[in-house]
């Protein structure tokens, strides 16, 4: 893993061929970050004072031509350095908020407790794993996987006040915590941010798919955007790492930082 930006001493003595840096800051280009290193890149930020108190990201994965899955799933994009990103990030995280068609088609599971984290989630006040909270209108899940059964803390299901109460039931029965975001059918994404942080959720994380993160994009409440870039080609007809409305002007983030391995590019993009 490497840092290609920001540029520091140690980037740019690397570029020149000079000896490289410790730590995160530099690298060289054929060393395996530690987790620790990793959390430190990631860091969330302090909350900005009159907002919610909560810092939403996006970690997704995309190929070269755009594709955010191959054969349905993104883990044939993805690589050993983008699963350990995806790991820190969760346990950077409160709650890991998903779409519904995601939970079906990846098979997701609760997080776990990982105990290279423990001692960084206890300084952060956190628990052993984040929270799974699953965007649902309909609330027709299979309550038998074990994101319901045996999760470590109860996983959240965020639908609409016009959700049918016998499903609303059958999903208090199987143990998940129903949190009404939005006066309709749907979830509107900005009470659902201000419900989990409401919650004390501050720290939230989004795997997407696809729909979900058009809509927070549309919303306007994406703080970050983590997103590999994988030096893949794959064509076909996959879906973008964001679907669903245009929004009227685009929305312009701001590079963060971006880090390298094997061809495969990490990238940080923030709000202004």
């Amino acid at each position: 893993m490497r840092r290609l930006f920001p540029v520091t001493d140690e980037t740019a003595a690397q570029d020149s061929g000079g000896a490289s840096g410790a730590g995160g800051a530099g690298g060289d280009g054929g060393r395996e970050w530690s987790l620790d290193e990793l959390a430190a890149a990631y860091a969330c930020p302090e909350p900005v004072p009159g907002g919610t108190g909560a810092w939403l990201r996006a970690n997704m994965v995309s190929t070269l031509d755009g594709a955010a899955q191959h054969e349905g799933r993104s883990q044939p994009i993805s690589s050993a350095a983008d699963m350990r990103i995806f790991g820190t990030l969760r346990a950077l995280a409160d709650v890991v908020v998903v779409g519904a068609e995601t939970v079906r088609q990846e098979g997701y599971r609760p997080a776990r407790a990982r105990a290279e984290f423990a001692a960084l989630r206890q300084a952060a006040g956190q628990g052993p794993a984040p929270a799974i909270a699953v965007v649902s209108a309909s609330l027709d899940l299979d309550y038998s996987l074990p994101l319901f059964t045996s999760p470590l803390v109860p996983t959240l299901l965020l639908t609409g006040a016009a959700a049918s109460p016998d499903r609303v039931a059958a999903a208090e029965k199987a143990g998940a915590r129903v949190v009404i975001a939005g006066d309709g059918a749907g979830v509107d994404p900005d009470r659902a941010v201000r419900a989990l942080a409401g919650l004390g959720h501050t720290r939230l994380l989004t795997e997407g798919g696809p729909r979900l993160l058009g809509q927070l994009v549309a919303a306007g409440v994406l703080d970050e955007l983590c997103l590999t870039l994988a030096p893949m080609l794959t064509a076909g007809d996959a879906q973008r790492i964001a679907g669903g409305p245009w929004v009227a002007v685009p929305q312009r983030f701001v590079l963060g930082s971006l880090l390298e391995e094997d061809g495969f590019l990490f990238s940080r993009y923030r709000r202004p």
